[in-house]
């Protein structure tokens, strides 16, 4: 690109950095965010939440924390998907505790949780059998004006073992005309949704609507073709043993 006599923008930025960031390849992704502010661009809130979601997906929560604080210490509000990347760090890795104290803090700071948020939680508490819990974070949803999605239904229904959570749980998701079918259908769902973990690990990055959210907050998000062009050659590149070979693309 500069070869070419053509100076990066912001947005070409944005888009190396998340390419790096769905990958987990955080020294790449430090690279790009630091050239940011060589080529004199100052990395606005979608870059930090895009640089966070680079250590969250190499499971490195030491270094989202750090980057978390250091996000605050630089003047930005977490927004609620910047709070909710780092809620989904602590829930893949089983830290329930950690999970929710971030979600009190969000809360807090008067951030109001999404959909994904909350199935995220719900997930959490799904992946250790807890019907009990996911119970109250359904209703916790639905008391928060957030409709359930299909995931939240399926996590709920998979949960119920015993006769009585069967019924809780159909009653809760409005499904008591078709029990038995209803309750067959959303196990297998379920049990292909845990199969595609790994690519629900980057729900974040990849997710329309957050995605959008993400926008909104930086207003330098780039669309969806972009993005899918440079995701699908940094990820033919690292397959390849060629990670490296993307930041040529701004000649950094």
């Amino acid at each position: 690109m500069l070869d070419a006599g053509v100076r990066p923008t912001h947005k070409a930025y944005n888009i190396l950095l998340h390419a790096f960031a769905i990958s987990g390849m955080v020294e790449q992704a430090r690279t790009v965010f630091k050239s940011m502010r060589r080529d004199r661009y100052t990395p606005d809130l979608c870059s930090y939440t895009t640089m966070l979601s680079a250590y969250i997906n190499a499971s490195d929560m030491v270094g989202a924390e750090n980057f978390f604080n250091r996000l605050k210490q630089d003047g930005f509000e977490p927004n609620v998907v910047t709070c909710g990347v780092l809620i989904k760090g602590y829930a893949k890795i089983n830290n329930l505790e950690k999970m929710m104290e971030k979600y009190e803090e969000m809360q807090l700071n008067g951030v109001k949780a999404n959909q994904t948020i909350f199935t995220t939680i719900m997930d959490a508490y799904g992946r250790n059998n807890d019907f009990g819990s996911a119970v109250i974070w359904y209703k916790e949803m639905e008391n928060h004006g957030v409709p359930p999605d299909r995931k939240a239904k399926n996590i709920l229904l998979s949960l119920a073992k015993t006769a009585d959570e069967q019924e809780e749980a159909n009653q809760l998701v409005g499904n008591m005309d078709n029990c038995g079918i209803v309750q067959s259908i959303n196990v297998a769902s379920r049990i292909n949704d845990n199969d595609d973990d790994d690519d629900d690990d980057d729900d974040w990055d990849d997710d329309g609507d957050d995605i959008g959210e993400v926008e909104n907050a930086g207003d330098t998000i780039f669309s969806n073709q972009e993005q899918e062009e440079l995701i699908a050659l940094n990820k033919d590149n690292h397959k390849n043993g060629e990670g490296l070979h993307a930041l040529k693309v701004v000649d950094l």
